[in-house]
């Protein structure tokens, strides 16, 4: 199998978005194993619209949860224990990006994180991150956190305003090479998107191992 686990940071760091400019790239599925929140738009929702990807490419979730929190949260809220073999990927052919919730270090269940799954799945991690204030300590114990577990990461990809200083900063203490920066957009859609290239081959990125 070959894809990506796309994590972050931290929330609202863009893993929608760069879940969907994979996706134009590239020819592949979705998933999203835990959406919490169901108002739409949904994360599969706006992926389908922004990737402008066929129904049957939208793998369904394996959890919805009402209350858009942390997964654990918003499980027991839902009266729900998350069973982590029910997060398998579902039967599909060809590449497939996952989308996460949240950060690694997110819980699931009592006894697992975020970062288990990606562990579970096997599948090259693309980290994305802010360009802005504090994003260094983030990104960089993020990248500790996946190294010290063994899994494969792709690379980093940057959202926000142009920042060199940070983005030099990520790959020198990181050892780690930035697959795109996707700057803020005024008109976010399937165009603004396309016109963003990746700046390593991602096809190669999605089949990454340590």
């Amino acid at each position: 199998m070959s894809g990506f686990f796309v994590t972050g940071t931290d929330t609202d760091v863009g893993k929608t978005l760069v879940s969907a400019w994979l996706l134009i790239h590239l020819d592949g599925s979705y998933w999203k194993p835990v959406q919490a929140g169901t108002e739409p738009p949904t994360d599969s929702a706006t992926v389908q619209r922004l990737a402008d990807l066929p129904v049957g490419r939208i793998l369904p979730e394996a959890y919805l949860l009402p209350e858009p929190m942390a997964p654990h949260e918003a499980a027991r809220r839902a009266e729900i224990t998350l069973d982590m073999q029910k997060l398998a990927l579902p039967p599909n052919d060809g590449l497939v990006v996952v989308e996460g919730a949240g950060g690694l270090m997110v819980p699931l269940t009592e006894d697992t994180y975020m970062i288990d799954l990606a562990a579970e799945l096997d599948l090259p991690i693309v980290l994305v991150a802010r360009s802005t204030l504090g994003t260094i300590n983030h990104t960089l114990l993020s990248i500790e956190a996946i190294r010290r577990r063994g899994l494969p990461l792709a690379g980093v990809v940057i959202t926000g305003p142009e920042t060199p200083h940070n983005r030099a900063a990520i790959e020198r203490y990181g050892q780690i090479e930035v697959i795109a920066e996707i700057p803020w957009l005024e008109t976010v859609d399937r165009a603004a998107l396309k016109a963003i290239e990746p700046e390593l081959d991602l096809l190669k990125l999605a089949t990454v191992r340590p």
